[in-house]
């Protein structure tokens, strides 16, 4: 996986909001992601390939077809691993003060 693949597609808005589009209901066609697209801008069906197309060369989609279709599937995997590689060791550190905080409170008298 490419890490720069992934934040470079993370980073614009268009795609994320096909990669939500995705999360609500996967296995969508172009068309469908196509009038997502539109209720927020006024893409064309060209503009709305390529960003598929960069979806799909970082990994965040799938794509598989059915019949005449193709349909377009979230791959979360690559989300994960930049969580892993990204966040969470940033506030891990945090997440276990505050924790170990707690608990030193719930022990006092």
């Amino acid at each position: 996986m490419d890490d720069d693949l992934v934040f470079k597609a993370l980073a614009d808005r268009t795609r994320r909001l096909l990669l939500d589009a995705l999360f609500e209901q996967d296995g969508r066609s172009q068309s469908d992601l196509e009038a997502v697209v539109a209720t927020h801008t006024d893409m064309t069906r060209y503009g709305v390939a390529k960003h598929l197309r960069l979806l799909e060369d970082a990994g965040l989609i799938v794509t598989r077809r059915q019949g005449r279709t193709k349909l377009h599937h979230l791959n979360a995997v690559p989300i994960r691993l930049i969580h892993d590689r990204w966040i969470d060791k940033y506030t891990r550190h945090h997440v276990t003060a505050l924790t170990e905080l707690k608990r030193a409170l719930e022990d006092s008298p």
